[in-house]
């Protein structure tokens, strides 16, 4: 494929996988398009033998990873609470408890983790010692998954050839993107799995496109609901030079996703997602299941802010996925996982490879049906 973004990245063609597997990122390298390592949460540690993995795996291809820094790089150690669990309210525990014993789950324990600090905040010694990590591997994009990039990765991005993109939800953070240096803008719609925001990716796309125009180099990813190529297809007629994509990787063979969550998400449709903030405490897009629902109560309390929610949500969550991996029923309808809206169209389990050239033959036809109706 004919494009700029395509032969800056050393890539075959403009998708980008966002994904919290090694094994789906390396696939997706593999097949012609670039693979984006999910680390927000690792360590240092964790993220350098996740990277050096995929650096014996992925035959030289480029890849990228996409982590949480703080925006100003000036959040000090001693500014972090030692134990920040002790912020999370009794209420919200015993709430998120009741639901699972609704459902016929044994609650015992499900809070008795060590206290400690979230991985939510980053100091500024950590922050800085996961772009360290991230940097000294051959990586050619790293992208910052909430806010502005901090100073120091756009200069390490410079200096490293390395692209330093960020995801928006809408035009004026776009604007404040272009403004701070990045290099590629993943302009995401609500229809996305994950954060997102209101704005549709039909709406949110062409809206920045013209916000920015005046910003040269600057290439725009389309991201929120994608899953075939010909939505692809439609994004770039709307000025985009690809699609990020998340949910479509989710139901791949190689992705380490619960294999009940991936039975859950072959049988869901469009409809049956949901923008919650009970899981992080900022909207995020999910499948809609009697979790997300008993949130929505009026009788629930308020979702805590980032980082207390996960505090909450998380242990209990985590005790739903693996009951129902052992077939217990109330866990099984209970469980849920970030998805887009994209996931009625995600039908059966199928290698990255095999998703790569659908996805790509789906963007031809789409592209060539174009074509021949401006010629008639």
């Amino acid at each position: 494929m004919k494009s700029e973004l395509c032969d800056k990245l050393g890539i075959e063609f403009p998708i980008f996988a966002f994904n919290h597997c090694r094994d789906v990122v390396v696939e997706v390298s593999k097949a012609g398009g670039m693979g984006i390592l999910g680390a927000a949460g690792l360590s240092p540690e964790a993220l350098e033998i996740e990277l050096k993995w995929i650096d014996e795996h992925i035959d030289g291809r480029p890849y990228g990873v996409d982590i949480i820094v703080p925006t100003t790089m000036a959040s000090q150690e001693n500014d972090v609470p030692t134990d920040i669990s002790a912020l999370v309210p009794n209420e919200h525990r015993d709430f998120a408890s009741s639901v699972l014993a609704q459902h016929g789950i044994d609650t015992a324990g499900i809070y008795d983790f060590s206290a400690g600090t979230s991985d939510a905040f980053l100091g500024e010694s950590k922050a800085a010692a996961l772009m360290d990590v991230a940097f000294a591997h051959p990586i050619k994009m790293i992208a910052n998954a909430l806010g502005v990039p901090p100073r120091y990765m756009l200069e390490l991005g410079k200096a490293n050839n390395v692209a330093v993109a960020a995801l928006v939800g809408a035009k004026e953070h776009a604007l404040k993107q272009a403004e701070a240096g990045v290099d590629v803008i993943v302009v995401q719609g609500t229809e996305a799995g994950g954060h997102c925001g209101e704005v549709s990716t039909m709406v949110l796309v062409p809206e920045v496109c013209e916000a920015i125009k005046e910003f040269k180099n600057i290439s725009v990813l389309a991201a929120g609901g994608i899953v075939l190529g010909r939505q692809m297809a439609a994004a770039m007629t709307m000025g985009a030079h690809g699609a990020w994509t998340g949910s479509m990787w989710l139901t791949t063979s190689e992705a380490s996703t619960s294999p009940v969550i991936k039975e859950k998400m072959l049988s869901t449709n469009s409809r049956d997602t949901v923008r919650s903030r009970s899981r992080t405490g900022k909207y995020s897009r999910q499948m809609r299941s009697p979790w997300t629902d008993a949130w929505e109560d009026e009788n629930a309390p308020d979702p805590l802010p980032m980082p207390l929610q996960p505090l909450v949500s998380e242990p209990a969550l985590s005790k739903i996925t693996k009951m129902a991996e052992g077939g217990h029923v109330g866990a099984r309808q209970l469980a849920t996982y970030w998805v887009g809206q994209g996931v009625g169209l995600m039908n059966e389990v199928q290698s990255c490879k095999s998703v790569m050239y659908d996805f790509m033959q789906d963007f031809l036809a789409a592209t060539e049906k174009m074509q021949r109706m401006m010629v008639d």
